[in-house]
């Protein structure tokens, strides 16, 4: 374990090198930061630190920058994240609050997560097999072809056409409607199926193909895998850190672009807290000169989806944690209140 004083000489290197881009040496340290020691306490710390893997010496540069094993120490040693400022939280206030919906709230998200955090923002929309059903609406469009139209707590909203077997009277609609709706208005969707099975027996049996069709319709709705989805926004913010990708920036882009990459990225985050992944940490090996800060949101104590940004390990990490956590708390409160 290091000792406290040189936690505070890496947290002291950390900080300049996310300020300064430039390597970080013993003399700029002890004249920024008020560490209470003489340079040669502090390049003997600085040499500790090095051996220890903390730090490193990019090319023959005088000064150090940190590794993945050092930014990965000062993250789990923050004591605090950055909190935003009023103006900040009004601003992601009136932002999110004019969403119109689900699909509104996701893209929105994404834009102000890139501007906060001037990174590559993630947005997976709310998982539908943590979702709960608010209600199911049947519109007839013709005698046979009924719209479908399952709305679930999230503010989701998913569409399907059925094509009945006979037509369907207006009152047959109805009864259904209200029957579906009483039996999985609030309830997740793995319990549905057993609820809706005996449906068809209380109607007449001329009417309960159709009944079977909607029903069928339902279930597939309910157990397709539409929920992964994602968007991803402000790729453009890479470019400002070329010289933060020692080779070549494509093969960051090139990761960015495959969608199951993005959903095991956020799928490392947990539902509740920030989680960092710091370059190596991360699976893709196009992302191992990054860090993937992530964190799940939801419409109540549990989350039903993830978001996070990705940008180079030289990042400020208490700002981007403190930016990412707000925004998924104002995400949680316009779904609990959509």
């Amino acid at each position: 374990m290091l000792s406290e004083r040189r936690l505070e000489v890496l947290r002291a290197i950390v900080q300049d090198y996310v300020g300064t881009e430039e390597p970080v040496g013993s003399k700029a340290l002890t004249e920024r930061h008020a560490l209470g020691v003489s340079p040669a306490t502090v390049r003997n710390d600085m040499a500790v630190l090095e051996e220890e893997g903390y730090i490193q010496q990019p090319h023959t540069s005088a000064g150090r920058v940190p590794t993945d094993k050092g930014y990965r120490l000062f993250v789990d040693r923050l004591t605090s994240v950055k909190p935003l400022s009023g103006a900040e939280r009004r601003a992601i206030g009136n932002f999110l609050d004019g969403a119109v919906d689900l699909d509104d709230v996701v893209a929105r998200t994404v834009r102000l997560l890139a501007q906060l955090t001037r990174q590559v923002a993630i947005v997976q929309y709310p998982s539908l097999t943590r979702s709960t059903v608010r209600h199911v609406e049947l519109l007839a469009l013709a005698p046979a072809r009924i719209m479908l139209v399952l709305i679930t707590d999230t503010g989701r909203v998913e569409q399907r056409l059925v094509d009945a077997p006979a037509p369907v009277g207006e009152t047959v609609l109805a009864d259904l409607r209200a029957r579906l709706n009483s039996r999985v208005v609030g309830r997740r969707f793995s319990d549905v199926p057993p609820l809706v099975q005996e449906l068809p027996e209380g109607f007449e049996p001329d009417d309960r193909p159709s009944v079977q069709v909607v029903l069928a319709t339902l279930l597939e709705t309910l157990v397709e895998e539409t929920e992964e989805r994602i968007m991803l926004g402000g790729t453009a913010n890479l470019t400002r850190f070329g010289h933060d990708f020692p080779l070549t920036i494509r093969p960051v882009l090139e990761a960015l672009e495959e969608q199951v990459v993005l959903l095991k990225l956020l799928g490392e985050a947990k539902d509740s807290g920030v989680t960092v992944r710091i370059g190596h940490e991360n699976f893709h090996e196009g992302l191992n000169s990054t860090s993937v800060v992530s964190v799940g949101y939801g419409s109540g104590d549990e989350a039903v989806a993830k978001l996070g940004v990705v940008g180079p390990t030289r990042m400020d990490y208490p700002g981007t944690m403190g930016a990412v956590r707000a925004v998924a708390r104002y995400v949680g409160q316009i779904l609990a209140e959509s």
